[in-house]
Order: C-alpha cells, then sequence, then structure tokens
C-alpha cells in the first residue's frame, strides 16, 4: 500500500538550490518522497552562463528543453538544444550545459533512480 500524501509535492513549497550558473528545483526524488525510484527536477541557467562537466555513475538523464538555447557538451562531442528538444544521457558521459542564448534555458531533467549521484571534473 502507498501513502498518497508522500507521493504527491508541490513545486511553491519546494527549496530551490542556487549556484553561481543557476537554480535547481528537485519536485521528486527518494528524499522527497520516500521509496521513489526517479528524479525529477527544474534546471534554469541564465544568458551567459554553464553548469560544471560531470557524470552520474548511477543512472541515465533526460533532458527536455522548455525554453531557451544552449549548447550542450556530451563526452568530447556537443549539440545545440533548443527548446522542445530532449537528449537522454547515459550513465557515465561527461556533459553541461552553456546558455548561449539570450533568453534563461529552463529545462526538465529527469533521472532514472531516487538517488542519483553525481562526479563533477
Amino acid at each position: 500500500m502507498f501513502d498518497l500524501p508522500t507521493c504527491v509535492t508541490d513545486s511553491k513549497l519546494l527549496n530551490e538550490e542556487v549556484f553561481p550558473w543557476g537554480t535547481l528545483k528537485w519536485l521528486c526524488n527518494a528524499k522527497l518522497s520516500p521509496g521513489a525510484m526517479q528524479t525529477v527536477g527544474i534546471c534554469n541557467i541564465p544568458p551567459g552562463q554553464r553548469n560544471p562537466r560531470h557524470y552520474h555513475p548511477n543512472c541515465e538523464e533526460v533532458l527536455y528543453m522548455l525554453n531557451g538555447t544552449g549548447q550542450h557538451s556530451f563526452d568530447d562531442d556537443s549539440v545545440e538544444l533548443t527548446a522542445g528538444m530532449t537528449i537522454r544521457i547515459p550513465s557515465g558521459v561527461t556533459h553541461n550545459m552553456t546558455n548561449n542564448g539570450s533568453e534563461p534555458i529552463v529545462c526538465l531533467i529527469v533521472f532514472s533512480t531516487g538517488d542519483r549521484e553525481t562526479v563533477f571534473l
């Protein structure tokens, strides 16, 4: 049996993590919803900023662009992403996003575990 209140979050009540490069707001993970087998969040990156290069050893990531334009690194390659595009980043692939546009990037990020690990390079 599942406890419905632990399966529901309200983004207005959730904390936002603030970094020099932008923000992350976690909407679902094992900490917010015990037993969750996914992590879901919203990432914002202002124009001219980029998050640090990193990888996830224990999960893959799917990133969906809601707004903005960015150059997304993918190991030794990169791809330009715009609103409406999705990228799947397999476990262990080094990556990051650079906002090379004039609007903030807003993207939905989803990880295949409720307890994602991140290794910064």
